[in-house]
């Protein structure tokens, strides 16, 4: 396997250097922008349209509920569309998955031990079975559902849980953002441990289909270790002396697994959509940092501009890896980012 180039001094690597990676929470989705914006200044009817468009398209329209949704967050625009237009199913939906960010947003200002009003909690539940019920066909009201599993103290009952993750899959079999929900609530920070984590993770990935990102629920998970231990030790920031969390045998076998039957399994040439881009940062972080140089090469080229601050955030300076990486892999000029 090659080495990591060390960055020369030639007039390349001083091109190279000044490339600047864009950290646009929408990952290059302007329609996406825009309504966020429209959300923020407390216009709704721009949001209605978008999600309107957007359709059945499960894994945009999730990415574009959950950003608004922290939009909304901070605003009474949500609640004034319900109010306008107490009908539309839409409405209901991002009002519920509003309501968790906003418990989530609470639970934040509490801090380490400290607890969130269990009514609070079970407003946000009420929310979510409503915009269930308003659009039985959607997914996002359980992932909201997912998300919010974890605030409860000591988790929700085993039986409620399945029920929840089950009527995700009848509607959205590979979801993703939902999977990763489950992956966090049976993580060692909340309510399992590492072991349960990854085994729920090894089980969805190995019942993907090709293509699908599914797969990456194996890398989410290793980062999630990883912060843990970091917190653990050091309250923020790197872990020293833990390089091999990354690179161990069955680190990098399951890193090229999920690369192979994702990466893999999508139609040759195309283009990354933006609701795939912050699982892309996911893979090309593993395949850095386990030193696997083609793999990375093509995932970073595959991203272009285009960075999340998770999960380079866990391991240091988001910028200053991202760019220090494409430098030493000798990453060409990056390509446009896809609009969505």
């Amino acid at each position: 396997m090659a080495a990591l180039r060390r960055p020369s001094r030639s007039g390349r690597s001083s091109r190279v250097a000044r490339f600047t990676p864009d950290f646009d929470p929408d990952f290059g989705d302007r329609a996406l922008t825009e309504a966020r914006h429209d959300m923020v200044i407390g216009r709704w009817q721009g949001v209605r349209d978008l999600l309107a468009a957007t359709g059945e398209h499960w894994p945009r329209r999730t990415h574009r509920l959950r950003l608004l949704s922290h939009a909304a967050a901070g605003s009474s625009t949500v609640e004034a569309w319900r109010a306008a237009e107490p009908g539309n199913p839409d409405a209901a939906v991002l009002r519920a998955a509003t309501e968790v960010v906003r418990v989530f947003d609470t639970a934040i200002a509490a801090g380490r031990g400290g607890a969130v009003d269990r009514g609070r909690i079970d407003a946000s539940v009420d929310a979510c079975l409503a915009a269930a019920e308003a659009a039985p066909a959607d997914p996002m009201p359980w992932v909201s559902l997912l998300s919010v599993a974890r605030l409860y103290e000591g988790g929700v009952p085993r039986r409620q849980l399945h029920h929840w993750f089950a009527e995700l899959r009848r509607r959205d079999p590979y979801n993703t953002e939902g999977h990763t929900q489950v992956l966090r609530y049976w993580s060692a920070r909340w309510h399992g441990t590492h072991g349960a984590m990854y085994d729920f993770a090894r089980d969805a990935a190995g019942v993907a289909p090709p293509g699908s990102p599914l797969p990456i629920l194996v890398q989410i998970a290793r980062v999630e270790e990883y912060r843990y231990i970091a917190d653990g030790a050091l309250g923020r920031g790197p872990v020293r002396g833990f390089d091999q969390h990354w690179k161990h045998e069955l680190a990098v076998t399951e890193l090229l697994r999920t690369h192979a039957r994702w990466i893999g399994g999508r139609e040759p040439g195309s283009p990354v959509a933006p609701e795939e881009v912050a699982d892309l940062n996911y893979l090309a972080h593993a395949a850095c940092y386990a030193g696997q140089v083609e793999v990375a090469r093509e995932l970073l080229g595959l991203l272009g501009t285009r960075a999340a601050w998770v999960p380079w955030v866990y391991t240091g300076e988001p910028e200053e890896q991202f760019v220090r990486f494409r430098e030493g892999l000798g990453v060409g000029p990056a390509a446009g980012p896809a609009t969505g």
